[in-house]
């Protein structure tokens, strides 16, 4: 293992003022919201929006890394450039969702764990040759009263240590996505005790495994209500109680944290984001790796007009630019 190239790759994308950019929808997702915007769901017309991505003029600025998934990472712009190619020369870092999806955590009904262990080392590394620096892995927990199950909590936490051991070894800079769903009624003290709880077992299983804290990232959800609660959560509340779990459960030497914006408004999940970089000095840098909170409107704008890419790319720039306002806790509502 390469200490010092994993802590140089981490040092880069979290780099101040910029965040990570996700674009690791998988196939089905993808076809999924091209479909409610009324676009014709092929792998070119998949390509043809990726490039307008990957392509934004000056994104450079704000971003630090792309997340790619295993289609988009072989995929080339209409002139022959790898996609790859075209992020290195802005100086920005390829990463790679290397899961293979949740199926059913028997016998927990509703708990879920996350595949893709096997034949990872190989992918890694047909990865790395592709330019890909660093990999992401998600799992995902629903908060009810029967879940998630401290079983599924474990499993996922083992499984979380062997992707992160197996990347590291590689020299590839692990992300680790343990993601609290926003989906339900419950409230924000209730995502609190789950957060909490999931990561203090998580972080106690990879240094009971000896992943080197400092070559990883965690990207991790807000502590926030549930969409279907009747009291929303105000940013400054959502800030004060992610801070307070945050500090509290991950060690102070991890190379980073990065927010997913996971089911929240955009303009909410910028406010959010510059509302716990106000709570600065911190032990460790906090930033973004949005995926629709950043896309939205490009994707809604080349939706109705295809040819124009150049709208769209403007839009996913003022995007960008705006949740690096507010990694630096200097974003302004308008």
């Amino acid at each position: 293992m390469n200490k010092e190239k994993l802590v140089e790759t981490v040092s880069r994308l979290m780099a101040i003022p910029k965040g990570i950019l996700a674009i690791d929808e998988s196939t089905s997702t993808c076809n999924t919201r091209f479909e409610k915007l009324g676009i014709i769901s092929s792998e070119e017309n998949r390509r043809v929006y990726r490039e307008l991505l990957v392509t934004t003029p000056g994104i450079e600025q704000y971003i630090s890394g792309y997340i790619l998934y295993d289609e988009t990472i072989r995929q080339k712009t209409k002139e022959g450039k790898s996609f790859t190619s075209v992020l290195q020369e802005k100086g920005i870092d390829v990463g790679i969702k290397v899961d293979m999806g949740t199926k059913d955590f028997s016998p927990h009904l509703g708990d879920k764990i996350t595949e893709g262990l096997v034949g990872l080392a190989e992918r890694l590394q047909e990865y790395k040759e592709m330019g890909a620096t660093f990999a992401k892995w998600r799992a995902i927990y629903t908060i009810s009263k029967e879940t998630p199950s401290e079983a599924c909590v474990q499993a996922n936490a083992d499984i979380f240590a062997e992707y992160a051991q197996i990347c590291q070894n590689e020299g590839i800079v692990p992300i680790v996505e343990p993601e609290i769903l926003i989906d339900g009624d419950h409230t924000i003290e209730q995502c609190f005790d789950v957060t909490s709880r999931n990561l203090d077992v998580v972080f106690k299983t990879l240094k009971a495994k000896n992943i080197f804290i400092p070559g990883m990232i965690l990207k991790t959800s807000m502590v926030i209500s549930g969409n279907e609660s009747l009291k929303l959560s105000p940013a400054n509340d959502v800030a004060k109680m992610t801070i307070k779990c945050l500090l509290k459960y991950v060690p102070k030497e991890i190379g980073g944290i990065v927010f997913l914006s996971g089911g929240q408004e955009d303009d909410e999940a910028t406010r959010n984001l510059n509302a716990t970089n106000a709570h600065s000095p911190l032990p460790w840098p906090l930033t973004f790796s949005y995926g629709r909170a950043i896309q939205n409107k490009a994707l809604m704008s080349w939706a109705k007009n295809p040819f124009d890419i150049s709208t769209a790319q403007k839009l996913i720039l003022v995007a960008a630019k705006a949740n690096s306002l507010a990694r630096m806790g200097e974003y302004k509502t308008t």
